[in-house]
């Protein structure tokens, strides 16, 4: 690097970089001016413009200040010195206090020009600081997890917050339920429980988990699939944030020994409104509560949006356009099924066709659309809402899950008596259906003559296609994957992920659908009524030209969509 004349106006680490020719004078004004107007540190800024990533800009202030660097992702969370430095002057300075050996304190900044953060410690603390170099994006994370280690600091912080948010009430709670929500309703956990839920939907998470320790209460968000610790508030608040939640979902609130189940609705505006499905569990340290985001954007977002190829999807809009039969939709719990099967009734729900539902629970909630919520308690359950939508003229029946015998006998006859059935199973893959739905008792002829065709999926972690970087894969490593001899002609570019702010620093930002689609050709169809086993159904479907799961995701793999890494995880049976 060579040194450069520098303005006079350029201050602090803006001005080193500029120094040793990483910027030009005009860039380093320019970055530093829109820092300043915007609020924001320089090093924030920088980081938005995607010139450097975090770890060369930490990389750089060490070599350059002559300090340490040191990686946070290897510091033990629990062993923080906690209560040294007030909270506010750790989130307004951008540090964090790493460790104490007698009266030095060792202090985690990104910044080393940031004096002013140092001297207020010192002052605040009487203590010596030693600055330590880190990367700004793990310090942002761990400042928002650990930077406010007290009730009293998150009271007062989210007194202050006026989010505007309210939750539906569509039914009256009972006196007891009132008296207790009044009561949690002055507290401010209120707005911090609502500021979690929006965070929750703003960063596109599916799951939000509340889960309560001997030690400490930690909040994680599900997202693209993957857990992620977001926040650990006092253990304190655990009971009022658990008894808020089952309140406004519409549970009993003194009982804490059995698990409950309740839905609940968030409004954001007039025409945004976000329903969650709540679930409680009894631990040994209180209650653990599951909030499932319901989008039901997702649905109506378009069929072709989710991933499937085009002979694929040609496949699938051409069995559900058929007046009868049956279409299934399998793979485990999170694989996307739900989403798949209301793409479909959005395409088929149109105004001359009556279409029911039944579901444990409804999870998705669509217009035109008779949908049933099944009730165990009342006795209504899967079999007996399957009756009684043959009684209500029906042209399309989804069921929720096919999972005994009397269920898929009905749906089965549905199929052959003129209803087009939807609906979703629990296996493996495409071939492991028509066996499974065979040991459920349901004759073979009946199961040949009624389902037209079986789609199995898997969602994958879609690379971030900010930060994605080309990758070299041996090609033994390839050939053991799945690919053959014809895919190693170096036509295509595999991926893998990096990191950047746009995707949290994980490498992948989004899902993308992974599918096999299996139709019941005549050949499957002979193997069904000779009780052929699921090996004998596959390699049929292999020779009818049907994609496998892992083979599908190779594909996925070769349009530089998600890794290689993923497509293994995700089908690997």
């Amino acid at each position: 690097m060579v040194a450069v004349s520098v303005g006079a106006n350029l201050t602090g680490l803006c001005r080193a970089m500029v120094t040793q020719g990483l910027l030009s004078p005009e860039e380093g004004e320019n970055l530093q001016n829109q820092s300043r107007s915007s609020g924001e540190t320089f090093i924030a800024h920088l980081l938005r413009s995607r010139r450097f990533r975090a770890d060369q800009i930490a990389a750089f202030a060490s070599v350059t200040f002559g300090l340490p660097f040191f990686d946070l992702n290897a510091i033990d969370v629990n062993a923080l010195p906690k209560g040294v430095v007030d909270p506010k002057l750790l989130t307004k300075n951008r540090v964090l206090p790493i460790a104490q050996r007698g009266n030095r304190l060792f202090i985690a900044l990104s910044d080393p020009s940031n004096l002013k953060a140092l001297d207020d410690i010192k002052f605040q603390t009487s203590l010596a600081t030693e600055p330590i170099v880190v990367e700004d994006d793990k310090l942002g994370r761990m400042l928002e997890t650990h930077g406010q280690p007290t009730e009293e600091t998150i009271l007062k912080t989210i007194e202050t917050e006026d989010l505007n948010l309210e939750f539906t009430d569509d039914e009256a709670l009972n006196a007891a339920d009132t008296a207790a929500a009044v009561d949690i309703d002055d507290a401010p956990v209120v707005k911090y429980l609502q500021k979690m839920m929006l965070d929750a939907i703003n960063s596109g998470a599916s799951d939000i988990h509340f889960e309560p320790y001997e030690k400490n209460y930690r909040i994680r968000y599900r997202m693209d699939g993957v857990l992620y610790e977001i926040a650990q508030p006092p253990l304190a608040i655990k009971d009022k944030i658990a008894s808020r939640i089952k309140v406004i979902s519409k549970l009993d609130i003194s009982e804490k020994r059995v698990p409950q189940d309740g839905r609940m609705k968030l409004v954001l505006s007039r025409s945004k409104a976000v329903d969650f499905r709540v679930s409680t569990l009894p631990t040994l340290y209180g209650e653990k509560i599951v909030m499932r985001i319901l989008d039901s954007s997702a649905a109506t977002m378009g069929i072709e949006k989710l991933g499937y190829e085009d002979e694929q999807l040609k496949l699938l809009l051409d069995a559900i356009q058929r007046p009868y039969g049956m279409v299934l939709v399998t793979g485990p719990t999170g694989s996307g099924k739900t989403v798949s099967l209301y793409s479909c009734l959005n395409i088929l729900n149109q105004p001359g066709v009556n279409i029911s539902t039944v579901e444990d629970p409804v999870e998705i909630q669509l217009p035109g659309i008779n949908q049933v919520n099944v009730n165990e308690k009342a006795g209504l359950d899967f079999a007996s809402a399957m009756k009684a939508f043959l009684r209500q003229d029906p042209d399309i029946i989804m069921v929720g899950e096919i999972r005994d015998h009397e269920t898929g006998d009905i749906a089965i006859k549905a199929a052959q008596t003129g209803h087009m059935v939807l609906s979703t199973l629990h296996t493996n893959d495409a071939p492991a259906t028509l066996t499974r739905l065979l040991n459920m008792g349901i004759p073979s002829y009946n199961v040949a003559a009624s389902v037209h065709l079986i789609t199995a999926q898997r969602l994958g972690r879609r690379l971030c296609p900010n930060c994605k970087r080309p990758v070299d894969i041996p090609p033994e490593a390839l050939l053991n994957a799945g690919f053959g001899e014809a895919d190693l002609d170096g036509s295509w570019q595999a991926y893998t992920p990096v990191g950047c702010d746009a995707c949290k620093q994980t490498g992948y930002k989004g899902r993308v659908g992974i599918y096999q689609v299996m139709p019941v050709t005549e050949e499957i169809k002979r193997i069904i009524l000779k009780n052929g086993s699921s090996m004998d159904i596959a390699a049929q479907a292999e020779r009818d030209g049907v994609l496998d799961l892992r083979k599908a995701g190779l594909l996925k793999v070769k349009r530089g969509l998600t890794s290689l890494e993923e497509v293994l995880a995700v089908t690997n049976e």
